[in-house]
């Protein structure tokens, strides 16, 4: 046992939040370090880099050091935030033991097991402690954890460690690291993820925010609410700007979202999501009567008399508030009405907002939108121009369409002169869309706010132009694009002399435009990631209701094998595919413990059968979305990884190259990655559809969504950029380089986005 150093704060470190953000970003939290080193292993220490390793982590040098001097009640609460992170304590046990051998399970078997359990006196067999009577010679029940018939388990079993042939190399993280991940979270380019937005909330509420200029919208309003929830309202109104800011801060009080997703579409959703494939099963009205009731809009005074004084100290004027409140007018309605805002406008001091109110209510505004459409429809280009130029982020969003609309040559040089005003995010998103979007009868895979990944038809102008000129309208796009990044990065002063760029960037994609919604609480990729497989088997599981009580909840893993000319699905209806297995379907869950499914992907199999892709997705087959703090993802190793005979537990965390924990309220079905057979390459992809089975999902706007990351712009590619605008040399090993970028740094993802400079 090591004594207790006073100067060390170990009730920081045994913080699990705070470990759950270093574990993010493949690292261990101590809030300080000390420049003692012993030369003796302390065993508490030595039995923490024995365990980590059979989750499948090593310590560097400098952490180990630092580790050696904890007292084991602290190296156990880091071994304990591992251990949750990789979900160590769940029930991994499935229905069916070793169900890497065939169980010889038929349909027949459940009809007659139907028929037993109506006519139990016919009928000889075992009755198990779900009550279902299983006829003699149907199931072999010595295989099964559980109820084969109703897909109850009874069971549980222990975990697998140390079979990865990988490790992941853990480094020290202080508390200046998390300050510095704090600041890059709040300065980030792009709209955070779920990942990211979670640990933004867990730093907010351990550290004061530093005096940055906060990058994004979405950003803001985690951190007003923030700075709401410790009390400091009148702090956070400084934030807000605009009624746009405002409305957006109340409806992600409200809903949980961070973009104004629109009430119809969250009540659509949760139909939907109720919709069921059996007849008279489904709750889908009583569900979308719910959700309208939830999103009811209900203010005490104290909140609404806050909110009031927010838009009263507004900047704007009474005219450009209410033009900037017109495009949510319905929802600004309803909040005028909850908040009681006619009410205080009339009491001393509230003159600004009486006087929005009345410009707003009589429309004595002029909508810019509407003053642009004119001008489209007259084919008034420089009366259009003109508008859109006051706008530059509305120019760039809708480029394309101008484009077509005016022509190419009139509408980008109007566009090059506020080039330098559009921020890089979207200059960026241009360029990934512009390969696609002028291709002609090609339709675009688009994800409405709110909704799931649908198919667009082309627009139908492309057809006026030929083949040539739409190439030079992408190519001109590329061009704009490169010229504007150049000059940009050409600007930055830098002493440097020379830049290292490592090779796994080339194929990472720049986050912007596709973000994940559900936490990823291993190290984080970026959507597009293509992680390798390096043997020739690959492992997906799925693991849901932990800390629920015993109850109906059906959770469906499958994997879809699309081959030229057809698609197989291995699911709970077939167990057994050429090259898939499945470990049985599980409909209900155990007490506070929850269950498991695997599914096993032979890669050499489905090569040798021709096989295009593998496509990993979940799904809600019970009632609603799927069930929150549902854990997905996949595992692989050189070696082949056992399952056990005794429980058929396969879950191994050393082998688990990625997961997801599901925090999205509203998806009913996901796919959660992609595996390339030919190339032995999984694709991270999150991609939410609706439908209570992997039959519900389209392959076609699968493809649209491969092709778009396909087409996105690479790390690599636009760190070669900057090294050509500002004259730097790209050597080839990391030490020798003035400026280093490697797949280390490339972790901090909000820290990528700084490339996007403005």
């Amino acid at each position: 046992m090591i004594e207790r150093r006073a100067h060390l704060p170990y009730a920081t470190i045994m913080n699990k939040q705070l470990q759950t953000v270093a574990i993010r970003h493949q690292a261990v939290y101590l809030p300080e370090t000390s420049a003692c080193v012993s030369k003796t292993l302390r065993e508490p220490a030595a039995g923490l880099a024995v365990n980590l390793a059979k989750l499948g982590f090593r310590m560097d040098e400098p952490l180990l050091h630092q580790v050696n001097q904890l007292p084991a009640p602290a190296v156990l609460a880091v071994y304990d935030a591992f251990r949750e992170t990789l979900q160590v304590n769940r029930n991994w046990t499935p229905l069916v033991k070793g169900w890497d051998q065939p169980t010889g399970e038929k349909r027949a078997h459940h009809w007659v097991t139907a028929i037993a359990n109506i006519f139990r006196e016919d009928f000889e067999g075992t009755t198990l402690a779900c009550g279902h009577l299983i006829p003699d010679h149907t199931f072999p029940l010595e295989r099964y954890n559980g109820c084969p018939f109703c897909g109850t388990p009874f069971e549980t079993g222990k975990i697998f460690t140390g079979q990865g042939s990988a490790y992941k190399l853990l480094t020290l993280w202080t508390d200046a690291s998390m300050q510095t991940a704090l600041r890059d979270l709040l300065t980030s380019k792009t709209a955070l993820d779920a990942t990211q937005a979670d640990s933004l909330r867990i730093l907010l509420a351990h550290y004061p925010l530093p005096d940055v200029a906060i990058g994004m919208k979405e950003t803001l309003m985690l951190v007003i609410a923030a700075l709401a929830a410790a009390g400091k309202q009148k702090e956070a109104g400084k934030f807000l700007q605009s009624p746009g800011d405002i409305l957006r801060y109340l409806w992600f009080r409200h809903t949980g979202f961070l973009q104004i997703v629109q009430p119809s579409v969250i009540a659509k959703r949760t139909a939907r999501n109720n919709l069921h494939l059996m007849p008279g099963a489904g709750k889908a009205q009583k569900a979308q009567a719910a959700a309208k009731a939830r999103l009811k809009l209900k203010y005490g005074r104290k909140e609404a008399r806050v909110v009031a004084g927010w838009i009263n100290e507004m900047p704007l004027s009474a005219e450009t508030a209410a033009e900037q409140m017109h495009p949510k007018r319905e929802i600004w309605v309803r909040y005028i009405r909850a908040l009681r805002l006619a009410e205080f406008s009339h009491r001393p001091g509230m003159e600004k907002l009486e006087r929005l109110l009345h410009v707003f209510y009589h429309r004595k505004y002029e909508v810019w939108a509407g003053k642009l459409e004119t001008a489209r429809i007259r084919y008034d280009a420089t009366t259009a121009f003109g508008l859109l130029q006051e706008r530059p982020g509305q120019f760039a969003r809708a480029l394309f369409s101008n484009m077509l609309w005016f022509g190419k040559e009139e509408t980008l040089q109007a566009f090059g002169r506020v080039k330098g005003q559009v921020p890089a995010r979207l200059l960026l998103t241009l360029n990934n869309y512009a390969e696609n979007y002028f291709v002609l009868k090609m339709p675009r895979a688009v994800k409405p706010l709110g909704g799931t990944t649908m198919q667009v038809k082309p627009n139908q102008l492309l057809a006026l132009y030929p083949d040539e000129q739409r190439e030079a309208m992408a190519k001109g796009i590329e061009q704009v694009f490169i010229e504007t990044m150049f000059d940009r990065y050409a600007a930055q002063p830098t002493a440097s002399r020379t830049l290292f760029i490592d090779p796994v960037l080339q194929m990472m994609p720049m986050p912007v435009g596709e973000r994940s919604e559900n936490v990823q609480d291993l190290p984080s990729a970026l959507m597009g990631t293509r992680f390798p497989v390096p043997g020739n088997q690959v492992r997906l599981f799925m693991q849901w209701g932990k800390h629920l009580p015993a109850q109906p909840l059906d959770m469906d893993l499958s994997a879809g094998i699309v081959y030229e000319r057809k698609t197989e699905i291995c699911n709970y209806v077939r167990l057994n595919i050429t090259g898939a297995r499945h470990s049985g379907d599980i409909r209900a869950i155990p007490n506070w413990t929850g269950t498991a499914e695997y599914i096993d992907i032979d890669l050499d199999v489905l090569q040798k059968a021709g096989a295009r892709y593998a496509v990993f997705t979940c799904n809600a087959y019970s009632n609603g979305a799927i069930s929150p703090n549902l854990v997905t993802g996949w595992m692989n190793s050189v070696h082949s990884m056992k399952v056990d005979a005794d429980t058929g537990v396969a879950y191994d965390p050393s082998c688990v190259q990625h997961q997801v924990r599901i925090t999205q309220s509203l998806t009913k079905g996901l796919i959660f990655g992609v595996l390339d057979v030919s190339a032995g390459e999984i694709i991270w992809l999150e991609q939410a559809f609706d439908g209570q089975t992997a039959h519900s999902l389209s392959l076609k706007t699968l493809e649209l969504q491969l092709a778009k990351l396909q087409a996105r712009t690479t790390v690599g590619r636009l760190l070669e950029l900057k090294a050509q605008a500002q004259g730097l040399t790209i050597v080839q090993e990391a030490q020798d380089a003035d400026e280093a970028y490697t797949k280390e740094w490339a972790r901090n993802i909000a820290a990528v986005t700084q490339l996007l400079t403005d």
